[in-house]
């Protein structure tokens, strides 16, 4: 157990790192993956067909392709475009790009598909009774946008949103394949060089489900709060 310590033999404190990288490259893929899911999502309901067209091939694309294999564009790919660019302006040598940049970006555009999805439905299950009326007294647009549709977007997005978020953690492993030090390659790192593959599995495996547990809670306590606060504005109208 001394293998676990956080002293100077001890692997505590990479395991504890890790977790952390983990979950800001997670919350920053969520991040990503909201504001592209959003625009993703208007396309979607868009009443111009090529526009949906967009919409739909983006879900596709994104949904089609297997992860690792977007990450693997992504990170030589993308390398790779950029040193190309970079020559054409009198750049020397191979620039890489920072693999935690090439994570939160390629795990949170396989996210906006699956939260295009969810913020459609929310969309769409928004009484649009409430919107014409709001209309109908004269109401400018961007205050409707505010007042009405957001926040009933995000109370009915927020379960959705919470499922997006477990699978973008859990995505988040297949970044160690850039070299960037999260939980999973942490896990490796450790069980590589101690030889005690089981342990240090079993402790990402479980640093993962904490995190899970974690967010979990917090989703349920927004979810609530969101709630209580939509049965007070709906008491003080009715």
């Amino acid at each position: 157990m001394a293998n676990l310590g956080f002293g100077e033999n001890g692997w505590g404190g990479l395991i504890l790192s890790a977790a952390l990288t983990t979950l800001l490259l997670s919350l920053a893929a969520m991040l990503v993956g909201a504001v592209a899911g959003s625009g993703v999502a208007a396309a979607k309901l868009s009443p111009r067909r090529p526009v949906r067209w967009l919409g739909d091939g983006y879900s596709v694309i994104f949904r089609g392709i297997p992860e690792l294999l977007i990450i693997y564009l992504f990170y030589f790919g993308g390398s790779g475009l950029i040193t190309q660019i970079g020559q054409m302006f009198g750049a020397d040598g191979f620039i890489e790009v920072p693999p935690f940049l090439i994570g939160a970006l390629a795990i949170g555009l396989i996210s906006a598909s699956y939260q295009a999805e969810v913020f459609r439905a929310a969309r769409l299950a928004l009484n649009s009774g409430e919107i014409e009326a709001a209309q109908a007294i004269g109401m400018p647009r961007w205050r409707v946008l505010q007042r009405i549709v957001l926040p009933q977007v995000v109370r009915y997005a927020l379960p959705g949103l919470s499922n997006v978020w477990q699978m973008s953690l859990k995505d988040s492993a297949l970044i160690s394949v850039t070299g960037i030090v999260e939980l999973m390659r942490a896990s490796q790192v450790a069980a590589g060089s101690t030889r005690q593959y089981f342990t240090f599995y079993l402790i990402g495996g479980t640093c993962y489900l904490v995190l899970t547990v974690l967010s979990n809670t917090a989703f349920k306590k927004a979810e609530q709060r969101l709630g209580r606060a939509h049965q007070s504005r709906t008491a003080a109208h009715s």
